[in-house]
């Protein structure tokens, strides 16, 4: 049923709608938080993306209970790259680095390939898999929304805020937030359901400086235990 709860926020909190909010999770799958995955055999240090699976399933339990509907996107391309901008277009190219497309083995022996859609890397990890009721949407591109079904997939279910969580807090959760925005949807992140692996490790991180100038311009920073506690789910 729908009911307005307070979520205390950056820079200031704010009243949220539950029958008007959804949640979007940002690329939580194989290739970038998996041992096998495309982050993982390129030698980027997974971890920070691994700790934010608990408080992720914790906010998607509560959404659940509270009958909030949860998209899931995921970062994938055609099989034959037609919609990747092969062979030298500027996404393909930069992905170029990180074997994408490439064949490669599961962990369980399945043969799969690096970013490609209906793979094992393409999968979401095991923990935060889609119920029935879930949506899931693959993009292309580094914003969910770009010539994607999202907004179309938000609009008829009259959503006017999003919770987003996910990886990667620098490049694709920050390109979906701002098309969010730019669609006049309001934003609460989660910053400790998203997580950053460029200079994790740094005296401040990319993860850090995102969350700033998203608090600054373009959305509210909250925590998982902060929505939980307004939703009235203990988690």
């Amino acid at each position: 049923m729908s009911r307005l709860i307070h979520v205390e926020a950056r820079p200031a909190a704010t009243q949220v709608d539950t029958g008007t909010v959804a949640v979007i999770v940002v690329d939580m799958q194989n290739d970038f938080g998996a041992v096998g995955g495309m982050f993982d055999r390129a030698g980027i240090d997974i971890k920070p993306i691994q700790a934010i699976v608990d408080p992720i399933g914790r906010v998607l339990q509560a959404a659940r209970v509270n009958g909030i509907p949860i998209v899931y996107l995921k970062m994938a391309f055609e099989p034959d790259l037609s919609d990747s901008s092969y062979p030298d277009g500027p996404t393909w190219l930069k992905h170029l680095p990180l074997d994408a497309g490439e064949p490669t083995t599961s962990p369980d022996g399945r043969p799969s390939r690096i970013l490609i859609r209906d793979t094992w890397n393409t999968e979401i990890v095991d923990e935060l898999q889609p119920q029935p009721d879930d949506i899931v949407i693959y993009k292309n591109r580094y914003s969910g929304f770009y010539n994607t079904t999202l907004e179309e997939t938000l609009r008829q279910r009259g959503v006017e805020t999003v919770v987003v969580v996910g990886a990667t807090t620098s490049v694709c959760v920050d390109s979906t937030v701002r098309d969010a925005v730019f669609r006049d949807l309001h934003c609460i992140v989660l910053e400790d359901c998203t997580a950053e692996p460029i200079a994790h490790q740094a005296p401040r991180s990319n993860h850090e400086a995102t969350l700033l100038t998203l608090e600054l311009l373009f959305a509210s920073i909250a925590t998982s235990d902060i929505l939980i506690a307004a939703l009235g789910e203990a988690g």
